[in-house]
């Protein structure tokens, strides 16, 4: 792949280290030097190569000399280039060999780097010592902390002579920017955070990783932005360094490595069971184990993670499958929590050379589940059904393939689940599963609803009919029929006993038909019956995504922005530890700071999401969703390239089982089109996505496209807005209204007030639509100071927005004297549209495109599409 070791990865991230080693070598208080201590592959070496070079940008000499074992039994072994051959009076050899190291020193002096310096023999580090007390040169030593070193090298910092400096891992931030700076593009947070808790910073290590990443086409490149899926593959040279580093491995301490490789952390005492205590102690005194106490219990780890990566690599399958058997037996004796003991044990069990337990399979499935471990839940439940089990373990089978998305061969999975079911509760259960999962990922709202419908026939007991009901509540409310959703939400609530599951998914459709409907302010009670629901039974915790996405939701088209983003904030936490919940939260994070008119900083987040969770294919619609937020990102940043190719995928990803958010889909649509330059065409979609809305009793979504419509100009709406106050709960409502009514009066005050509305909310991107309007009124009315005010504040949103682009910011950003449609008219022209394809689009004749670009000439004292080009479009 043309990713060679041999090649030097870019200095990053190490600023204030450069900077000390400096100072260090500048300075006037009697210390001419540093010493650079750290552990092995830290970046001790490159730090002195890149003080070394700065040195030979200045003029100055410069030496460099390595301190080896090898070398260590010779005397001046690592000065031997500039050591006369012979022997004779070890002083008398010293003072040549400094006189011959500084030959050829000018004004500017010499710097000495000694590499490695603990490897000194006592005559190498005599010298050294004698260099920094003389101040003959300026002297950068690196040594390997916890190493011995000659005392001549301690000596020199231990005295004051030379500043000591501990070089430090890597952090997070710093691995990100190398990685990036080595990759030469944007890498997603998830896979950097992964790489440096793997390498734990050390940047030689993370060199090896990436090459080996790079090589397993694990590490790739996807629209743009690096990104890092799968197991790590350790190669052969990354296996070789981390064996280097760990050292020879005994046969005792070699077990306790692999049996911390296949299973940490072992409990001490079990761990004392398996390998011999001898070993146990051998392999913490050098450094391989650690040893944490947790409560009354000590806890055995191994000191790094690629230590178990590499050595799980070499472990043969056969002895790999003993070993976790011993452990899964020793196990089943040992005192600890029984989940947590099962779990480990069946972990262990499965790949083991053990005879398979259906009945540990099953349990410590469920146990997974109440985890969140969802891949883990359908490998344990799949070793389960292979091995005899019964409905309980096909059920965590297609609960695990519903909850991560994973449906290659779901249908068939939950096929077999229904023809199980042989209860009212087993039938419900399955159905609850199956219906989702056609619903929003194999087939679609008909099929869906035909199983549904057979359940609800095929049930006797009442109790698990009003389960049922409450599947229907958030199935109806997906598919845009709040009115149905609310009815279907509110009978099922209000029956006793109802369980959690059908609670939380009761209350995830009541959030959505309230949101959608404008009855926001009754969203936190219904969505705490919910998430009450969920805290109850973690098994059930991955629920409570498309509920807090639900309340989200509701909050933004509300514009209580400020208040979405800290129940945001709150679910990403919760997910952080969650692989799928973490690219969810992820989405629903970028969505909101898209909202917010964070622009860059959600496109980012969302593309890094929409990567995570294209590996869960439609990931149950979530990467519709994604793509309905980042291809309106994408149009407002003023990428039409990528929001053309973005909205292609978001009409194939389109459901009608999602139609809920059809409304949305119009406006992605408008702003993708007035990014063309079709501003009335835009407008149109704006008003279609408004009247869908309205027919389907979805007011707040009425008000965002309305609102939309605004922003892009048309000044005919100001009056449903009005009456929108009366139906609809939030700001946004009022904000909008407020900015209509100025926008159809022409008042460019009332269009600041409105911008100032705008900001109050957080809605910054409108706010900064709002000045510019201000901006181009006050403009047409000859109020030039105004104008410029309005303008200066208009420019200052969108750099708060990140460079933001809209219709209304660029026409007060290039004024013109056109009219609207002349503008539009010029704007396609501009971006090299011919008449005809002018008046295609705007449904017009192509005489009346000729005898506007005519006026449009005229008026502006341009010839060619090339000048209007200059003049109105942004680079």
């Amino acid at each position: 792949m043309g990713w060679e070791l041999g090649w030097e990865w870019p200095l990053t991230g190490r600023t204030e280290e450069l900077r000390f080693i400096d100072r260090a070598g500048r300075s006037g208080r009697g210390t001419r030097g540093v010493l650079l201590s750290g552990a092995a592959g830290v970046g001790k070496t490159r730090l002195a190569r890149e003080a070394v070079a700065a040195a030979v940008r200045r003029g100055t000499l410069t030496r460099w000399a390595t301190g080896t074992a090898s070398a260590r039994a010779l005397p001046l072994g690592a000065f031997a280039t500039w050591t006369e051959p012979g022997g004779g009076d070890a002083s008398l050899t010293l003072n040549r060999t400094m006189d011959a190291l500084l030959h050829g020193a000018g004004p500017a002096g010499a710097v000495v780097a000694v590499d490695d310096a603990h490897l000194l023999d006592d005559l190498s580090a005599l010298l050294v010592h004698q260099l920094v007390l003389r101040q003959a040169a300026a002297v950068v030593i690196t040594v390997r902390s916890g190493c011995p070193a000659p005392d001549a090298v301690t000596a020199v910092w231990k005295d004051g002579h030379l500043e000591r400096l501990e070089v430090q891992p890597l952090s997070k931030p710093q691995t990100a920017a190398v990685l990036e700076a080595v990759l030469g593009g944007p890498v997603d947070r998830s896979s950097a955070s992964r790489l440096w808790k793997l390498t734990q910073g050390n940047a030689l290590l993370l060199r090896h990783v990436v090459e080996s990443e790079l090589e397993a086409s694990n590490l790739r490149c996807v629209r743009g932005t690096w990104r890092w899926s799968g197991t790590p593959s350790v190669s052969p040279a990354l296996a070789d360094l981390v064996a280097t580093r760990m050292g020879e491995l005994s046969g005792p301490v070699q077990d306790v490595v692999d049996l911390l490789a296949l299973s940490e952390p072992i409990d001490i005492a079990l761990l004392a069971q398996l390998a011999a205590v001898a070993a146990i102690e051998e392999a913490e005194a050098r450094g391989l184990v650690t040893v944490q106490q947790a409560g009354d219990t000590l806890w055995a780890g191994l000191a790094h993670p690629l230590y178990g990566e590499a050595r799980r690599v070499t472990l043969g399958a056969l002895r790999a499958r003993r070993m976790r058997g011993r452990m899964a037996t020793a196990l089943a004796d040992h005192p600890g929590h029984h989940g947590d003991n099962t779990l480990r044990r069946a972990v262990l069990a499965v790949d083991s050379d053990l005879p398979p337990d259906a009945a540990l399979f099953t349990e410590a499935a469920a146990h997974a589940a109440l985890l969140m471990d969802m891949s883990l839940v359908e490998r344990l439940a799949r070793a389960a059904v292979a091995a005899g089990a019964g409905f309980k373990a096909q059920l965590l089978v297609t609960t695990a393939l519903a909850a991560t998305n994973r449906h290659e061969d779901i249908e068939d999975e939950l096929a077999i689940l229904t023809a199980m079911a042989t209860t009212d509760a087993e039938l419900v259960r399955a159905t609850l599963v199956r219906v989702p999962a056609l619903a929003y990922v194999t087939s679609g709202p008909a099929e869906a609803e035909a199983v549904l419908d057979d359940a609800e026939s095929r049930v006797e007991q009442e109790g698990y009919r009003f389960q049922l009901t409450a599947l229907r509540a958030y199935t109806e409310a997906t598919q845009g029929r709040p009115a149905r959703a609310l009815e279907c939400a509110t009978t099922a609530l209000d029956a006793p006993d109802l369980p959690d599951e059908p609670v939380i998914l009761a209350s995830a459709g009541l959030v959505i038909a309230l949101g959608v409907t404008g009855r926001t302010d009754e969203i936190a009670q219904a969505a705490a019956r919910g998430h009450e629901a969920a805290a109850r039974s973690s098994q059930l915790g991955f629920l409570r995504t498309p509920l807090t996405m639900a309340q989200a939701t509701g909050l933004r088209l509300a514009g209580y922005l400020r208040d979405a983003e800290d129940l945001v904030a709150s679910f990403r936490e919760e997910a952080k530890d969650q692989e799928f919940g973490n690219e969810l939260s992820g989405f629903i994070m970028g969505d909101n700071e898209l909202a917010r008119g964070r622009v860059a900083d959600a496109t980012r987040r969302l593309r890094e999401a929409l990567m995570g969770l294209r590996e869960y294919g439609n990931a149950g619609g979530f990467v519709y969703f994604c793509l309905l937020s980042l291809t309106r990102s994408l149009a407002l940043a003023g990428d039409l390239p990528g929001a053309r190719n973005s909205l292609t995928e978001l009409e194939a990803e389109r459901s009608p089982s999602l139609a809920v958010f059809d409304p949305e889909l119009a406006l992605v649509r408008a702003w993708v089109t007035s990014l063309e330059g079709a501003l009335s065409n835009a407008i149109k979609l704006a008003h279609e996505g408004a009247d869908g809305a309205a027919r389907r009793g979805q007011y707040a979504h009425e008000v965002l496209a309305l609102q939309t419509a605004v922003c892009l100009g048309d000044a005919s709406v100001a009056g449903r807005l009005a009456e929108l106050t009366s139906l609809v709960d939030g700001p946004r409502v009022w904000a909008a209204a407020a900015h209509a009514a100025a926008l159809s009066t022409g008042d460019a005050k009332g269009l600041r007030a409105a911008s100032a509305q705008w900001e109050e909310t957080g809605d910054l991107l409108s706010a900064a639509d709002a000045a510019a309007q201000s901006a181009s009124t006050h403009l047409r009315r000859g109020e030039r100071a105004q104008a410029h005010a309005a303008a200066a504040r208009a420019h200052r949103l969108a750099q708060t927005c990140q460079g933001v682009r809209t219709p209304a910011l660029l026409e007060a950003a290039r004024p013109v004297p056109l009219t609207r449609r002349e503008r539009e008219i010029a704007v396609l022209a501009a971006r090299g549209l011919t008449n005809q394809q002018i008046a295609d689009r705007l449904i017009v004749s192509v005489r009346t495109v000729e005898g506007h670009l005519y006026r449009i000439g005229n008026k502006l004292g341009i010839t060619n599409r090339r000048e209007l080009a200059a003049l109105l479009l942004d680079s």
